[in-house]
């Protein structure tokens, strides 16, 4: 199959987050920053924590079945302009947010805190995402499916999420 992405196909648009994939230079960290940006939209538009997180659940449900359409007849099932999954490990990482106390998603303020934290959440889900240390790893050598494309980066924003409020307990940043 030569033709990927092809973004006449609903699906590869999709997987290339509407063709951000096609950047020849780390196109994994530009969805991450679409990612970043999209989500300070839903903050600017005063989203609650409750809809973020349906949000955040449908776009994973619909990136897992774009990615398993997008990628039938690929040997690499994980192809590096597939970004979807990254804006979804990054949404997963910013589900921590509230228990950092930076920001609760029903306050109007948004504190320069919460983006510094925001960012940083980024840099250590692409840190994760780029180093896959165990179990993330496993999960992207065992499964190959659209599932494991995305479940990868899910992990990915776990540890971004953890390692943060980690160090935050440690050493007060926030």
């Amino acid at each position: 199959m030569n033709d990927f992405p092809n973004l006449n196909k609903i699906s590869h648009l999709i997987v290339t987050f509407f063709g951000l994939g096609l950047l020849p230079i780390a196109p994994g960290t530009w969805g991450s920053i679409a990612a970043l940006i999209l989500f300070c939209m839903f903050v600017y538009v005063q989203l609650s924590y409750f809809l973020f997180f349906l949000i955040f659940l449908g776009l994973t449900v619909v990136a897992i079945f774009a990615c398993n359409q997008a990628t039938r007849g690929l040997s690499e099932k994980d192809h590096k302009t597939i970004v979807i999954d990254e804006v979804a490990g990054a949404w997963m990482a910013f589900l921590f947010l509230p228990l950092l106390g930076v920001y609760d998603f029903a306050s109007v303020r948004w504190e320069k805190e919460s983006f510094i934290a925001a960012i940083i959440l980024i840099v250590f889900f692409r840190f994760f995402d780029i180093l896959k240390p165990h179990p993330i790893s496993y999960v992207d050598k065992k499964f190959k499916s659209g599932f494991g494309v995305v479940l990868d980066d899910l992990i990915a924003g776990v540890f971004a999420g953890l390692t943060l409020l980690g160090g935050n307990f440690f050493i007060k940043f926030f």
